[in-house]
């Protein structure tokens, strides 16, 4: 009977420690993704204010092509 109150309670902290590293690992992951998100945010902005910028150089006249004005 001792035996089975060992087992049972080697595998209920098994279970625990699962649940706690699937947990750890779904965190992680949602912070990966976050950090991400934001990268790919400021690297859109970027984009849109150079095509911006470019555009205004052309509406402008301004726009340098190899080096000439």
């Amino acid at each position: 009977m001792l035996l089975l109150v060992g087992i049972g309670s080697s595998l209920t902290s098994c279970r625990e420690d699962t649940e706690q590293k699937t947990q750890d690992a779904v965190e992680a992951i949602g912070k990966d993704i976050e950090d991400n998100t934001k990268k790919a945010g400021k690297k859109i902005e970027e984009g849109a204010r150079k095509v911006k910028d470019e555009v205004n150089e052309e509406i402008n006249n301004t726009d340098d092509v190899n080096g000439e004005n």
